[in-house]
């Protein structure tokens, strides 16, 4: 009751949930793809390589008089030359995939690090951007999210199939003529795009956890693509504005609660999924158990062999 008081009183607070359903919406159409296509530490190196434009935004503002230069438009410039160098990296030298990422990610951190270390004053509103403060969110800020968030559905409506196959199988999709290289890159751009939505949310440091963690959690309950993005972004929302709630009152940081929110989800998810794996098992008769001896295969498997 506390918390919906202060709702309808503070300004601030309606921009944090509405911040949050925004990024939800990029986090969890970006998250399934990243997910499926298994390019976690990609984005974690994009993610990180944030702080250098940060940094960078922030020192030409103090230091060379460019105050329309936002933060969030050096990390948008950052992320989206870290996506660009990794993906043709990985696309033409992949025996030295890894070492390029480390090197961008190493590189992004202390670029920022030494901008941050040259601009004069005290940085407290980059220190929020490191490990994230939603309630501290601009209207700026918030049109800025809502114009990366359509980009985001845009692609991801014009461009779905081909992105998911992409994700699913490079190499076929390559035999059939798509364009694998362009859509790579694609998919990269819109995952960098999808790290500056959430730097608001969570920070850089635990960016690609709420990237991941709602779609790998709708990814144990869903049979399709697309329903696992829907669930994803329903989960991310509800994960969003439900850290918001549960860290007002005992005064906790919104970004840390937000992500141990969203693993104590994905755990429980995990369990609920093997229990009903090992329930179907049995209820299906597949296998038994007997006392100290192997599982034997049921009469109706013997006499479907050929």
């Amino acid at each position: 009751m506390t918390f919906l008081e202060a709702l309808t009183q503070h300004s601030f607070l309606q921009n944090a949930l509405l911040t949050g359903l925004l990024a939800a919406l990029a986090c969890g159409i970006v998250g399934t793809y990243v997910v499926a296509r298994r390019i976690s530490s990609i984005a974690g190196s994009i993610a990180h390589c944030v702080l250098g434009g940060l940094g960078a935004a922030r020192y030409l503002q103090v230091v060379c008089g460019w105050e329309w230069f936002h933060p969030l438009y050096g990390a948008l410039l950052s992320a989206l030359a870290a996506a660009m160098v990794i993906g043709l990296v990985s696309l033409h030298y992949r025996q030295r995939e890894d070492t390029v990422i480390q090197a961008v990610w190493a590189f992004g951190m202390a670029i920022g690090v030494v901008f941050i270390y040259k601009t004069p004053g005290y940085n407290e509103d980059l220190m929020s951007y490191l490990f994230g403060n939603i309630l501290l969110v601009s209207d700026n800020e918030i049109r800025l999210l809502i114009g990366l968030d359509v980009i985001v559905v845009l692609a991801g409506l014009f461009f779905h199939r081909p992105l998911m196959a992409v994700c699913f199988d490079e190499e076929f999709s390559r035999l059939r003529g798509l364009n694998v290289e362009f859509f790579t890159l694609l998919l990269l751009i819109l995952t960098a795009l999808t790290v500056v939505v959430l730097v608001n949310v969570v920070g850089i440091v635990l960016v690609i956890a709420l990237l991941t963690l709602p779609a790998a959690t709708s990814g144990l309950f869903c049979k399709t693509l697309l329903g696992m993005m829907a669930g994803a972004v329903l989960l991310c929302a509800v994960v969003n504005d439900l850290g918001i709630l549960l860290s007002y009152q005992p005064n906790l940081p919104s970004g840390a609660t937000i992500i141990l929110l969203a693993c104590v989800i994905y755990i429980l998810a995990l369990v609920m999924s093997r229990l009903r794996t090992v329930t179907e098992v049995h209820s299906k008769g597949i296998y038994r158990r007997d006392a100290g001896k192997a599982p034997a295969i049921t009469d109706a498997e013997v006499n479907q062999q050929p």
